[in-house]
């Protein structure tokens, strides 16, 4: 994915009124402000009643879901396009406090606090919704981390000083 499939991605949903916001690899470099690393596809996270419109949004762009993707529903959606473009749709509940909250298993949940949910950053020139340095930093613990993951908590690190697992920054565990 691209700067500029990103932004069809996110035009397409603003034209039809949904909110998204900029999650994992494209977030970080969103709040960063440049494109530090190739990426498969973006990560959005998005109200989960939503859903079926973000998807018909984006299906006029050939982008279909992926029926295979693991975690799936209720956690996630992945959408696909012929050109191999991915969108990862990230599903939440938003509470009346404006928290989102994403159902990963039964009876478990991963948070959105609200004021991680206010940042904004840049692709393409273009300011953008997405999730803070922090709530990515979070996002990124409790599995094995990839290099694509290290470069992201890296990058955090350095240009935002939020806490990081020391072995990230060559410490020792």
């Amino acid at each position: 994915m691209l700067e500029a499939d990103v932004l069809v991605v996110l035009d397409r949903l603003d034209a039809a009124g949904l909110v998204a916001r900029l999650d994992g690899g494209w977030g970080v470099d969103a709040l960063v402000g440049f494109r530090s690393r190739p990426h498969k596809d973006v990560d959005l996270v998005i109200a989960r009643d939503d859903r079926p419109a973000v998807q018909a949004a984006l299906a006029a762009a050939g982008f279909e879901q992926d029926p295979t993707a693991v975690p799936g529903l209720p956690a996630r959606v992945l959408l696909a396009d012929p050109d191999g473009r991915q969108v990862d749709l990230h599903l939440v509940i938003f509470d009346d406090q404006g928290n989102g909250w994403q159902e990963v298993g039964e009876d478990a949940w991963g948070a959105y606090p609200a004021e991680d949910l206010t940042a904004t950053g840049t692709v393409g020139g273009r300011q953008v919704r997405c999730i803070n340095a922090r709530l990515q930093v979070r996002h990124h613990l409790g599995y094995p981390l990839t290099a694509s993951d290290r470069h992201d908590l890296r990058l955090l690190a350095e240009r935002f000083g939020v806490a990081v697992p020391p072995t990230v920054l060559g410490g020792e565990p």
